[in-house]
């Protein structure tokens, strides 16, 4: 709200987090990046609203934006860009990097909106005091999941093929008791990143108020490292479960410590414990992960009383917040725009949308089994998943004209067909099994039947057997049969060359060809 509008699916996750997660405003400042000030006054708005979680059904994005924004923020930008002090901290540990060249590219990169040299460097000077400081972290029970990716892989060999694959391995960390997971995975993409967080939650029985991820690229929208803003697929999940994401801050191993040792545990307890085994599968790899796991856990500290196991009973898993009755599906989200023939496409199938939303952008869901469409936030349709190349139309989508062309079918077409004689029917399927899709010969069948509007039924049958015996398929061919009578010849006076050029002493046939 500062210096520029806030999207609308930030002011929905900060009224979620304040009304149903409870946390507090610093608490969400972390998880949504907005300054506390920003958070204040957009709770202030709400409650001036009479807005509460869940919001009204049918709020759409445009409806919620007109209510927190009802004139066009006019407010001037921040005058001066701030530079990333922290960025240019370690630029400045190049070999002959100096203050003076990287002032240079920041006035280039934002020559109205820059300080001064002398306010630059002073600028920097009294953030680099600051970074003197440091503060050891208390960690509430039942408050934070860490999460990472151990920078050790594992070995897979396949059966078949003996083509060896790295799997990852994924760590979580309760904060307060250490409590930890460890799972292996092919990949770190979101299908993955997901699942293990999933299993995570199964596997401590709850679910913490808030998950601290590195700022990978699985967690993030942007293919930027070091994106603060939460990819949707990631914070749906949180949303399925009612936790928050807040990801560490770049370049602060800090922020991450939990996970930082717990992935040097499970490297040195359990990994190198396996590094002399073959495994052939995920699965197994997974039950050595899972059964070497049970000994970390139950393993006792050297410092302090107990076991991880035995914190994680008396402090962290009575705080956890109750598992959903459902896990979360995987949802890829995706943004889309409808293209002129009302359909969106998603791995190259095209599913319909109602025709009056054509070329505007909507974002898609993709579940296992499901797809839906979504406007403004709001559902406008969905389908069934479709795993391979094709069209889905639902009838309701199209336009009337479109509409009154899909009603018809194959078995229709024929059955029209066959009341008008059998060579019609021979006729209307030869086209129907021509073509690679049946649709495709649905409009010259329908210009072929329409003709006994025109001619009696016989007179068409008639002129459907001459074209099926001369393999005459084109509809200008049927109406020129019907236009010259041929239809009406005794078939042994029909001469041979139907449509073709006529025996004439002007015209040389194939013998004069040899």
């Amino acid at each position: 709200m500062a210096n520029k509008r806030i999207t609308m699916r930030k002011i929905r996750e900060v009224l979620r987090l304040h009304f149903v997660a409870q946390l507090s405003v610093r608490k969400i400042s972390a998880s949504t990046k907005i300054s506390p000030s920003g958070i204040q006054k957009l709770l202030t708005k709400a409650k001036a609203l009479s807005l509460t979680w869940p919001l009204p059904e049918g709020l759409d994005d445009s409806q919620l934006a007109a209510k927190f924004y009802p004139r066009a923020d006019i407010r001037p930008s921040q005058r001066f860009e701030v530079p990333d002090w922290a960025e240019l901290h370690q630029a400045l540990k190049g070999k002959g990097m100096t203050k003076t060249l990287l002032w240079e590219e920041y006035t280039q990169q934002y020559p109205n909106r820059c300080y001064s040299y002398s306010q630059f460097c002073d600028r920097y000077k009294h953030w680099l005091k600051k970074q003197k400081r440091s503060m050891r972290q208390v960690h509430k029970a039942g408050e934070k999941l860490f999460v990472d990716y151990a920078g050790q892989t594992m070995p897979i060999v396949c059966n078949a093929t003996g083509e060896i694959r790295h799997a990852q391995i994924f760590v979580a960390v309760m904060g307060a008791s250490n409590y930890t997971f460890a799972e292996a995975t092919y990949s770190q993409t979101l299908p993955d990143w997901i699942g293990s967080h999933v299993r995570a939650f199964e596997f401590i029985g709850g679910v913490p108020d808030i998950v601290v991820p590195d700022n990978l690229r699985s967690g993030v929208t942007k293919a930027c490292r070091y994106d603060p803003d939460v990819n949707p697929s990631y914070q749906q999940l949180a949303q399925h479960y009612g936790t928050a994401i807040v990801p560490a801050r770049p370049r602060k191993p800090q922020d991450k410590a939990k996970a930082e040792v717990g992935v040097q545990i499970i490297e040195r307890w359990i990994l190198a414990r396996l590094r002399h085994h073959t495994f052939f599968s995920l699965a197994e790899l997974n039950h050595c992960i899972r059964a070497l796991l049970l000994e970390v856990n139950n393993k006792p500290f050297k410092q302090l009383k107990g076991t991880r196991q035995s914190l994680f009973d008396a402090l962290d898993k009575p705080a956890l917040m109750p598992l959903p009755k459902h896990a979360y599906q995987y949802t890829d989200i995706k943004q889309v725009k409808v293209n002129i023939d009302y359909h969106v496409q998603y791995d190259d199938h095209l599913y319909s949308v109602p025709h009056q939303l054509v070329g505007e952008r909507l974002e898609l869901h993709a579940k296992d089994n499901l797809i839906e469409a979504y406007f403004n936030n709001q559902r406008i349709t969905s389908h069934p998943r479709k795993y391979h190349p094709g069209m889905t139309t639902r009838p309701e989508h199209m336009p009337v004209k479109h509409e009154k062309h899909h009603r018809w079918s194959a078995g229709r077409l024929m059955n029209w067909a066959k009341d008008i004689g059998d060579e019609v029917l021979i006729w209307v399927r030869s086209q129907l099994q021509q073509k690679q899709h049946e649709e495709q010969a649905y409009r010259v069948c329908l210009g072929l039947l329409n003709l006994s509007r025109n001619y009696p039924a016989h007179r068409l049958n008639n002129a459907c057997g001459v074209a099926n015996q001369h393999r005459l398929y084109r509809l200008k061919h049927i109406k020129e049969i019907l236009q010259s009578n041929q239809d009406q010849l005794p078939r042994e006076n029909q001469p041979q060359g139907m449509l073709l050029p006529q025996d004439h002493e002007n015209i040389r046939g194939p013998k004069s060809f040899h």
